[in-house]
Formats: C-alpha cells, sequence, structure tokens
C-alpha cells in the first residue's frame, strides 16, 4: 500500500528487516496472481522465507509503501509485510503469513489510498477505522496485530491483497475508472523513478 503522492514521497530510513534484501519486480493489476486468492503457507522456518521477507521490506521501501504483499512479487502465497506510520508518529514493522482479518470497531474513516499494483494513482475509500490481523510469523509462531487509523487501513489493504482483491475492487465502477486513468497518466513517471532509486539503494 502507498499513502502519499506517488511523485512525493517521505523518505524513512530503511529498516532492519530489509538488510540483505534484492528489489523484486513488483507485479501490476491484470496480473492473474492478483486476482484469486493465495496459497495458505504450510512450511515455516526456512532460509527461503527467510529471505523473502528480506526482499520484500526491500522492495516495498523501494517502492515507497507501506505495506507489500507476496502476490504483489509474483509469488502465490498468503503473506504480507509493513512499515507504516501509527497515528501518534509511531513506527510499525512486521509481517504476517496467513493472516485472517477481524473488523474491531464500528467507526469508519474516509481517506486517500494508493497501492503499488497500480502505480501512480490513488482514490478516497471508506475503510473500517479498527482492526485486529492474526496470523503467523516465518517461524510459524502466532501472531495478533491490532491497528488504528492508517494502520487499520494498511492491514485491511494487505489482507484484501492475500484474498485476491485490489483497493480499485472496492471502488465504484466510475472511481475505478479514474484511478485507472491517473495510473496511465503517472505510470511511467512513477517506474522511472522505482528504478534510479532501485539502483541507488542496492549501492548503499
Amino acid at each position: 500500500m502507498s499513502h502519499t503522492p506517488p511523485l512525493h514521497p517521505v523518505e524513512r530510513p530503511l529498516p532492519a528487516e530489509a538488510a540483505g534484501g534484492i528489489c523484486r519486480e513488483i507485479t501490476e493489476i491484470g496480473n492473474p496472481v492478483l486476482h484469486h486468492r493465495c496459497a495458505d503457507i504450510t512450511e515455516f522456518g526456512t532460509a527461503e522465507l527467510s529471505q523473502l521477507l528480506k526482499d520484500m521490506f526491500f522492495t516495498m521501501h523501494v517502492a515507497h509503501g507501506v505495506g507489500l504483499a507476496a502476490n504483489q512479487i509474483g509469488l502465490d502465497l498468503r503473506m504480507f509485510v509493513y512499515d507504516c506510520p501509527g497515528e501518534r508518529g509511531e513506527r510499525h514493522i512486521g509481517h504476517v503469513l496467513n493472516p485472517e482479518l477481524q473488523v474491531t470497531g464500528e467507526y469508519l474513516i474516509t481517506r486517500g489510498e494508493g497501492c503499488l499494483s497500480v502505480p501512480g494513482a490513488s482514490r478516497e475509500l471508506t475503510r473500517p477505522a479498527s482492526v485486529t490481523v492474526r496470523g503467523h510469523d516465518w517461524r510459524g509462531q502466532p501472531v495478533t496485530v491490532s491497528g488504528t487509523g492508517l494502520f487499520a487501513r494498511c492491514l485491511q489493504h494487505e489482507t484484501d491483497h492475500t484474498d485476491g482483491a485490489l483497493y480499485v475492487d472496492r471502488l465504484t465502477p466510475e472511481e475505478r475508472s479514474r484511478s485507472l486513468a491517473q495510473m496511465y497518466d503517472n505510470r511511467a513517471a512513477v517506474m522511472a523513478e522505482r528504478a534510479e532509486r532501485a539502483l541507488s539503494m542496492a549501492r548503499s
């Protein structure tokens, strides 16, 4: 998920979770892997999973994201990572495998939302203001993550990805069309910036 205007992102320090990671290509809307429920992870604690998490964190930061699901780098796996600011300036960093989401409050919030797989576009979307996600970490230990505000939106956005849904699927047909038109207008600039950033971060 992205929450800042694509061409004017906010820089954040690279988290320790990204150390040793490489940048993967981000899949875009229309790729079949983004449009069906992903497969549950049944084998935990592997070196492959550990490296995948590093790559996902690194890729997310290259693209100025606050969340990234495995199918956004082409993998049919039910997992996501996040590095999302909280409402009081705190920084939420973590990952969830096989996430299951529960809405925990009655309030709804409408705000702009974007997606790394719909590059250069954003639209206002109404979502619950408070949620909890349960799943596992990469070692197979139970994980429970609760969030409000922007972090709640991030948890919902990424869990949606593992279910095969994009934020544009929650828009009206007219708003979806506007979002895709915005993507077509801005995509080239966003992709060029990502490529330049990937090279720069790989050297540092």
